[in-house]
């Protein structure tokens, strides 16, 4: 197989070569190309290079060039459509607390085995040159790919970097990839000594965005998790395997089994906004934290009452712990707390108003997706449904109404209060809050009306109130 390069990094690296630095391309570019998946991202390792000013002159022929660290010794260039670094091989050497906590040593005369030592898995590990088209392949990485086998380079390195075992997990299910025996036994040992511990948040969120957004069955990595005992870290999902549920609505079992089929429904239907998805993909992940601690036995019934509210706390616990993004927070939790409230409306024929203000605490298209998901996430007796009947009912209600979005925008405002002549006081926030509840419940639903109903509302007011 030959990795065919665009003309412009052509042109870049046979500059490089004239100026006595041989350029090997490593990591994710290689593996991606092996697999004919599309990147734009692309590491190069660079072998002749006398300083980083030297090398920063050169390819600031080619454009902005940005120095990413005297440490590391990262050039970073936007470059043919791709986004470049550059560096000279190291070697790291762990010297500190967590993921950080590495010194590094550029050495220009390593060879390419002893440099790719220092990578994570074996299918990162894998070097190509890309001006005699030939690959440098030291720890067997191709034949791990085609294999479908996830195996460490080295088990000291490894183990120097907490955050490896994230890493495991989000390409053993980017990738469908089976563990290695030697890899699962060392992330347990790594995991059991506390190394997780010793990642910030913004690292472990960083992971998981990885392993919800880019794999196509999500569940993969998180059932290696559990398989590693990391389930321990996150311990709000730590309970749902052992939480049972009714055997006539959950065929397939316990609630971590439920979730895992949910999250992967999830996953294939994303709506290509990675934001949105991200946030419909943690609220699978969450929906039913809240079944451990409620789940009772009624009439010989497994039942989990009020299972929803109780998993708001709980859903905010994990995210806190992980992120803090405040508004990804904030929007996924309102779709823990109403997620079964799609199926709960079709049955008793919610009426307009409980639509409306259902709008008002969570965006309804976002709320359906889930609520499809949680359906279609299980096992069903019998024939699969081919329709979800209360989604599409919903949807048609919301969409009529005008809040499958967003909820209703206010018809009354504070000038409207000061156009009947009133003085803007504290009374005005109960004012229009009471008219906003009002327009919910279908009282007025023009400008006209609603300037119509607040005359009549003012003169109900005892005097000196409003």
């Amino acid at each position: 197989m030959v990795i065919t390069l665009n003309p412009p990094l052509e042109r870049l690296l046979t500059h490089l070569k004239n100026h006595g630095i041989k350029a090997i391309i490593v990591g994710g570019y290689v593996r991606d190309a092996l697999l004919f998946l599309p990147t734009t991202d692309i590491d190069i390792e660079l072998y002749g290079v006398s300083s980083i000013d030297q090398l920063e002159k050169i390819l600031g022929e080619f454009g902005k060039v940005n120095l990413v660290g005297k440490s590391f010794g990262v050039l970073k260039l936007s470059y043919g459509g791709f986004n470049l670094d550059f560096s000279p091989p190291r070697i790291e050497s762990k010297h500190g607390f967590g993921h950080k906590g590495f010194e590094i040593q550029w050495c220009n005369d390593l060879d390419f085995a002893t440099a790719a030592r220092r990578r994570d898995f074996t299918i990162n590990a894998i070097g190509y040159d890309p001006l005699s088209h030939t690959f440098l392949d030291p720890y067997g990485g191709i034949n791990d790919l085609e294999a479908k086998q996830l195996r460490h380079v080295d088990k000291t390195t490894f183990g120097d970097d907490p955050l490896r075992i994230l890493r495991a997990v989000q390409f053993a299910a980017r990738y469908a990839l089976a563990c290695d025996e030697d890899l699962l036994r060392l992330c347990r040992e790594m995991i059991e000594h506390g190394a997780l511990n010793e990642l910030p948040k913004e690292r472990i969120f960083e992971e998981l965005k990885k392993l919800l957004l880019l794999s196509p069955n999500p569940s993969l990595g998180f059932a290696l998790l559990k398989e590693m005992g990391g389930l321990a870290f996150f311990k709000e999902l730590l309970y749902l395997e052992a939480t049972p549920q009714d055997s006539f609505s959950h065929p397939e079992g316990n609630v971590w089994t439920h979730t895992l089929m949910a999250l992967d429904t999830m996953a294939t239907q994303k709506t290509g906004n990675p934001k949105r998805d991200l946030i419909l993909l943690f609220a699978l992940l969450l929906h039913d934290v809240g079944k451990p601690s409620t789940t009772i036995i009624c009439d010989g019934v497994l039942n989990a009452p009020k299972h929803a509210e109780a998993g708001v706390e709980i859903a905010r616990t994990f995210l806190e712990r992980i992120t803090n993004e405040k508004e990804l927070v904030e929007r996924i939790l309102p779709l823990v707390r109403y997620h079964g409230a799609v199926r709960k409306f079709f049955k008793s024929n919610a009426c307009d108003s409980a639509i409306r203000h259902l709008s008002t605490h969570v965006c309804l298209d976002d709320l359906i997706r889930v609520a499809q998901a949680d359906f279609y996430g299980r096992d069903f007796v019998g024939e699969v449904p081919k329709h979800f009947e209360a989604g599409e009912w919903l949807y048609q209600c919301a969409d009529r109404l005008g809040v499958l979005y967003a909820p209703p925008s206010p018809l009354l405002l504070g000038r409207d209060l000061i156009a009947l002549g009133l003085s803007p006081s504290r009374a005005f926030k109960t004012l229009l809050h009471n008219a906003y509840t009002a327009q919910l419940d279908g009282v007025f639903a023009t400008h006209e009306e609603a300037m119509g109903w607040l005359t009549i509302y003012l003169k109900t007011l005892p005097r000196g109130t409003s």
